[in-house]
């Protein structure tokens, strides 16, 4: 039997226990973070993707580890509701001068949802919104830089001796290649952004004060300031071939910061003793870019979630359009659908598979923790993963209920729980991503307008080259898209070919490319039909010109930019350099952002 009434020092020290595990938690994420500066000097290239899959582990295992704390010492469990209002108070209370209150309050959500039973985010004993401000917060502690420094060049001419203090001020422990020509030529590309401009009181450089690592790169990210101007920056810098640091690129502006940032790109590794503080900063580079996006960005994924469906109930509060089925070809393995008037796509796996498709639920979502644990470079969409997820039922439309019961009934459930009348629709597992434009429709809306209209011919052009270049990219990243069709690459924002549906993905290297064998005979070469053996694992990358190139104008822009991809030679290629260790560049800027035309990569 449970007590009646929890006293109030019990309640405190549940809430302690919680707030104990969630600084556990956040030591260990930053420790990890920190640790990608030494990884970066060293070129420990391995273990610095091998870091970045582990990390995102770190919040399930702590939320594992509270829960079982909490039951093993207070039956957590048992203990019925006002017992929870008890601790929920004395957790804003602990909450009060937290570095990382906003994190610390999912925390709570997902230790009390576990042990609860109730996820649905319809809870007194949840924060459903944030009870702690994020505004102005700073860490007091000396050993803490501050989330961003200022320099002040006294004029342009001054600019070259800032620069060199600000990459002094990174304490890169490794010797640079030839720095006097980097900032010689960061210096020029500053000066060509900022003609033009008269240069005010105010003109400084701010940039934050931890370098963001991912992969085989570390960006310096800050803007530049002067009068009401304030210009995005960020600087790439590179190991050389020959293992010294360079200063590969310039970045400026919203729309390359975006492309630094895109939600198709690995979580980076920053060192942050207040996360809010960073997100803040990054808003005033990106404004259109979501909080949620900027937090799953820096590794920070659950709070990118918790930020996420708060956008979203917001946007039902204020819209009225239904959800309904997805416009274009629908997948065998998801079931998608939208609402118009926001930008994300839901997807639902189905319950039965149609053949030839041979998988499982279980094997679809090992394929999505593949993606999510995996670097994207750039080529495919982050997912969003949610459980239990409640929509108001006047919001689906007759014909995705029907659907829904018809492909996914064990998914969907429709209840009026509180007793009120008013129905809602529950769906047991829900991957969200970014809603792009398929393909094959930003494809077929070129060929509506006709390809004697000079801008839909180039938009065909750039999105077939784009496709190519999209696939390449994975196969440089050991990823086998596995369904190459059209259908299952959209279109961003910023014209960038983006792949979206993981139920075929694969290893490159655990593929056997294979060229066609030549017909024993005159009945096979008139067959049909596959008349050779075909492994589990086998690819044949001929057979991929009549399933994507039947249209004439596609087929000759594919072949003049991306003809290897029909060859087996080019797959092997690949496969071989990777399992001898080699990480290839993928770039998250092209060549024209790079400082010297013969800068590393």
């Amino acid at each position: 039997m449970f007590p009646q009434r929890l006293d109030a020092p019990q309640a405190y020290d549940i809430a302690q226990a919680m707030m104990d595990g969630f600084n556990r938690h956040y030591q260990l994420f930053r420790a990890e973070s920190a640790r990608a500066k030494r990884r970066f000097e060293q070129a420990d290239w391995n273990g610095q993707q091998c870091a970045q899959r582990e990390r995102i582990a770190f919040y399930d295992l702590r939320v594992t580890e509270c829960v079982q704390r909490l039951e093993a010492e207070f039956h957590a469990g048992l203990l019925p509701m006002p017992v929870w209002q008890q601790v929920k108070l004395h957790y804003i209370g602990l909450m009060v001068d937290h570095l990382q209150p906003e994190l610390a309050e999912t925390f709570f959500n997902s230790v009390t949802t576990k042990i609860l039973h109730r996820t649905h985010f319809h809870n007194n004993f949840i924060f459903v919104r944030p009870a702690v401000s994020t505004e102005y917060l700073e860490s007091r502690d000396p050993g803490d830089a501050p989330a961003y420094r200022a320099y002040y060049p006294a004029s342009l001419q001054a600019l070259p001796q800032t620069l060199e203090q600000l990459i002094a001020h990174l304490a890169l422990q490794c010797p640079y290649e030839d720095l006097e020509r980097d900032i010689a030529a960061l210096t020029g590309r500053v000066q060509q952004r900022l003609e033009g401009l008269m240069l005010r009181a105010n003109f400084q450089i701010q940039v934050l004060s931890s370098l963001f690592y991912r992969n085989k790169g570390a960006y310096l990210v800050g803007k530049i300031i002067t009068g009401y101007t304030e210009l995005p920056l960020a600087i790439p810098i590179l190991h050389s071939n020959a293992g010294q640091l360079v200063l590969h690129a310039a970045l400026f502006g919203e729309d390359d910061l975006h492309g630094l940032f895109s939600f198709a790109r690995a979580y980076f590794m920053v060192d942050m003793a207040v996360p809010s503080a960073y997100v803040g900063f990054l808003r005033s580079l990106m404004p259109r870019k979501p909080r949620a996006e900027i937090y799953n960005a820096l590794g920070l994924a659950k709070q990118g979630k918790t930020l996420f469906y708060r956008d979203f109930l917001h946007h039902l509060r204020h819209s009225s359009d239904q959800f309904r089925i997805a416009p274009g070809i629908k997948g065998m393995v998801m079931l998608v659908f939208d609402l118009p008037s926001f930008p994300y796509v839901f997807k639902l796996i189905k319950d039965k598979f149609p053949p030839p498709k041979e998988t499982t639920r279980e094997l679809v979502q090992s394929k999505y923790r593949l993606v999510k644990q995996h670097d994207r470079v750039g080529r495919m969409a982050d997912t969003l993963e949610y459980s239990l997820v409640a929509f108001p039922r006047e919001r689906f439309s007759d014909a995705l209920i029907a659907e829904i019961q018809e492909f996914a009934p064990s998914q969907l459930e429709i209840s009026d729980r509180d007793g009120d009348g008013q129905q809602e629709v529950i769906l047991s597992h829900v991957y969200i991503e970014r809603r792009l434009v398929p393909l094959n429709m930003y494809l077929q809306e070129c060929f509506d307008a006709g390809l004697d209209n000079p801008r839909a011919k180039a938009n065909m052009e750039r999105s077939v080259i784009e496709y190519g270049n999209a696939i390449k990219e994975l196969v440089a990243a050991n990823i086998f898209p596995g369904d190459m069709l059209w259908k299952n690459f959209g279109v961003t924002r910023g014209g960038k070919v983006v792949f979206y549906d993981y139920d075929e993905i694969e290893y490159l290297t655990d593929c056997q490319f294979r060229a066609v064998p030549a017909p024993r005979n005159e009945e096979d070469e008139m067959s049909g039909e596959i008349w050779w053996h075909v492994g589990p694992r086998d690819v044949f990358p001929e057979t991929f010109g009549p399933f994507l190139l039947g249209h004439p104008a596609v087929r000759e822009v594919f072949m003049r930019h991306h003809a290897d991809l029909l060859e087996p030679s080019f797959w092997q290629g690949h496969k071989e350099r990777i399992q001898q260790g080699h990480m290839h560049d993928v770039f998250p800027y092209d060549r024209t952002r790079r400082l010297t035309a013969d800068a590393a990569g």
